[in-house]
């Protein structure tokens, strides 16, 4: 299910003066990354064609790709991949545009950086480990594919080597003022203006995206603490202690991504850490009380939300 705003957030929201771009400029920068590995997987078109052959069914029903290396190395590549993605990039970033580039409060710099630069070199260290065991793999493939292995699905180390990228920018937002084109200034002020307009509708895209993942988070939490029978505790629904670690992440995170200064924001900030006090995933479990005063609070919070 997807939250919305109320009409009258998202009209405060859209009512962000035009002088905010610079403010942003100087709260937040871009950050990018691109993280990719080779994938040790190949489209064996023979066998597709004798799997579906023989299965009387068409061409196009399938398709048959061999695991060209059975290499934990590359597993543990792959999850780190995800993980970095996930809990470093994504966790401590804002949208930004369709193009890979997110927005970075200046305030969660110093914990990004330091997380990415630390994934960075586990990620080398694991590149490394598997091309030592590359040619090793490669011999251990022939027994375990059989008549499906053919030598010219393995590229050299030299080429496999080339396919592991680990690469992440950060560079300053440009003022709106920064246009240095020689076409008049009759066309430089049009393109401020729709530069402005996107920066705009791209902070407000940014500031919807913190409001949203708050409702989830709170929404999720509300629905896993509640229980069909408040007499028996047999009905009430397990969680694990992320369920509590997320929102706490999320209450740490927040003043960093209120780049708007938003006082709704962070109004609903100090009534989410009240509402945490004393709260773990334990006490929660074990304390029927705080179980439904907890789930009370959170409810409250989301009826600030509109669904």
């Amino acid at each position: 299910m997807n939250a919305i705003l109320s009409t009258e957030t998202q009209a405060q929201l859209q009512a962000q003066p035009q002088a905010v771009a610079p403010s942003i400029a100087s709260s937040a920068m871009f950050a990018e990354l691109s993280i990719g590995n080779w994938t040790a997987r190949k489209l064996d078109r023979t066998a597709t064609k004798q799997t579906t052959s023989a299965n009387g069914a068409a061409d196009d029903a399938g398709a048959f790709h061999k695991k060209l290396i059975a290499s934990p190395t590359l597993e543990a590549v792959q999850k780190h991949i995800v993980h970095t993605r996930a809990n470093i990039h994504y966790r401590l970033t804002m949208p930004w545009s369709d193009m890979g580039i997110r927005l970075l409060p200046t305030s969660v710099f110093p914990e990004y950086y330091g997380l990415i630069t630390e994934a960075e070199t586990k990620f080398h260290e694991l590149k490394g480990v598997f091309l030592q065991e590359y040619e090793w793999d490669k011999t251990q493939a022939q027994a375990r594919l059989g008549t499906l292995f053919s030598e010219d699905d393995y590229p050299s180390v030299e080429a496999v080597s080339a396919k592991f990228r680990f690469r992440h920018t950060q560079t300053p937002i440009p003022d709106v003022d920064d246009f240095r084109l020689n076409i008049g200034h009759e066309a430089e002020e049009s393109l401020k203006s729709q530069y402005q307009q996107f920066y705009t509708t791209q902070i407000e895209a940014a500031m919807q995206d913190v409001w949203q993942q708050t409702y989830d988070a709170l929404s999720k939490m509300s629905e896993r603490l509640d229980y069909t029978d408040k007499e028996d505790k047999a009905t009430r629904k397990i969680f694990r202690d992320s369920l509590v670690e997320n929102v706490r992440d999320l209450l740490g995170l927040l003043p960093k991504f209120n780049i708007t200064q938003d006082q709704r924001l962070e109004n609903m900030r100090l009534r989410l850490e009240d509402a945490m006090l004393g709260v773990s995933a334990d006490a929660l479990r074990d304390d029927d009380a705080l179980r439904l005063d907890t789930k009370a609070k959170v409810d409250g919070i989301l009826k600030s939300f509109k669904w």
